[in-house]
């Protein structure tokens, strides 16, 4: 949750990055401050300016019994107000400082994204450890951003897509917080408490699930001494993580009910972890089968050749504990069933034959090609390399990842098609008025 305020600096700030070339030998640095805290640089002084990127596993997954949505409200609480200064001071020193603060929290992590100038960095770094130290959690502001929690969950209910997410959720992960809505539900948000968030607060911020990544003007000896004074007092440990998901889901469909003349689907199954050696031959084929692009086999066979949707896609949805593969398309409540049915044919052809060597080359053209758009500017490499460490990548995956992409074959795609493409266990959720499906097996 960020304030008009903060993305207004942020914008204002925008110009003053240093863009790297992802082809070249990125050079980051491992760094370990005096107290022990480590973090990955990639140090560039022509530019008095620098980002800092935090990462605490666990996310909104960590929120206890009873509790959901606390690590989410607690989250969006942290630029309201810190130490001796409440939600206004706290928002005018971000501006007097120039300097940008974004908070936000996923279902596995909990993320932290610092901007600022140089000759403001002290300073920036004591306002971003009293939000981490000693947020206020003041009356009048919980109600506030509890407020905007529960207008948007009320919202969420007259949302097709997100009536679809959470009912393919549920019925994947059950009881575990997968299954759940990371924001909670009216009743639950509505009943927290104050001591809800400082125990959230408490779970979360410790040092044996931090991850650091920063780009800037910065010496390694002056990234310890800072790393020191912004997170040495954090406690050495939080709550215990959750266990591993069971995806529960079988293969069918699953209608809900809901008064709109075009019926949208969420589809899937269980998938591939990060970690799995196959995960690079995984995404090929995904990008051949669903990724985005209207090459795609899903766009060409339902938008294209019978146009059944705008839109259709696929991806591999691989979290801490669980890993999904999943998709989405939206239809005329009359050709739903269709779109649904062709988006099964492509899965069983995929799993039987792979994929053509043009449409191979086609998608490793497009992955390698596109990869060094992600590196335009020091906040998204600062997030890349926390990102990495988080998977367990070594610091030169940036200089060899695309050769990593270049080394699938022909082979470990059809194999992992094969292996990973279940088209008797897809799972459609769709919401709408479809005509020709009803809750149940899959018509054949």
């Amino acid at each position: 949750m960020k304030t008009l305020s903060v993305l207004f600096v942020a914008l204002i700030m925008a110009p003053m990055v240093w863009v790297v070339d992802a082809k070249a030998e990125t050079n980051i640095q491992e760094v370990t401050s005096p107290g022990g805290i480590k973090a990955w640089l990639v140090e560039e002084p022509s530019i008095p300016f620098m980002a800092l990127e935090l990462r605490f596993r666990g996310g909104a997954s960590l929120d206890r019994a009873g509790k959901r949505g606390a690590m989410n409200l607690m989250t969006g609480l942290l630029e309201e107000g810190a130490g001796e200064l409440d939600s206004r001071g706290f928002a005018r020193e971000l501006e007097t400082l120039a300097t940008s603060l974004g908070y936000d929290v996923g279902v596995d992590e909990l993320s932290i994204s610092a901007q600022f100038l140089t000759e403001n960095r002290d300073a920036s770094i004591e306002l971003l450890r009293s939000s981490l130290i000693e947020p206020r959690f003041d009356a009048a502001d919980i109600e506030r951003v509890r407020g905007q929690v529960l207008t948007g969950l009320r919202s969420d209910t007259t949302n097709p897509d997100e009536i679809a997410l959470k009912t393919f959720n549920a019925m994947a992960f059950g009881d575990h917080p997968y299954g759940s809505d990371q924001s909670g539900t009216i009743e639950s948000v509505t009943a927290l408490t104050r001591d809800d968030l400082v125990n959230a607060h408490g779970d979360i911020f410790a040092k044996d699930r931090l991850y650091v990544g920063a780009v800037g003007d910065i010496t390694p000896e002056e990234l310890g001494l800072l790393l020191d004074r912004l997170l040495g007092d954090l406690p050495t440990t939080g709550a215990a993580m959750p266990a591993a998901a069971d995806i529960t889901i079988e293969g069918g469909v699953t209608v809900v009910d809901f008064d709109t003349p075009q019926s949208v689907a969420i589809f899937g199954h269980k998938g591939i972890g990060l970690e799995h050696p196959d995960y690079f031959p995984a995404v090929v084929l995904n990008q051949v089968l669903g990724g985005g692009s209207f090459e795609s086999r899903l766009m060409t066979e339902v938008r294209e050749k019978r146009g059944l949707t705008y839109g259709v896609y696929s991806y591999i949805s691989p979290r801490d504990h669980a890993a999904t593969y999943l998709g989405q398309v939206a239809s005329a409540n009359d050709r739903i069933a269709e779109a649904i049915s062709v988006i099964r044919a492509e899965w069983a052809k995929a799993a039987a034959e792979g994929v053509s060597e043009q449409e191979l080359n086609d998608a490793k053209t497009y992955m390698t090609g596109a990869y060094p758009l992600r590196f335009d500017g020091n906040g998204p490499i600062a997030r890349i390399m926390v990102g990495m460490q988080m998977i367990g990548l070594p610091s030169d995956y940036i200089a060899t990842r695309n050769d990593r992409v270049e080394a699938v074959s022909m082979e470990d795609v059809k194999r992992v098609a094969n292996e990973l493409l279940d088209p008797e266990g897809l799972h459609f959720v769709v919401v709408g008025k479809p005509v020709g499906l009803e809750t149940g097996a899959l018509p054949e």
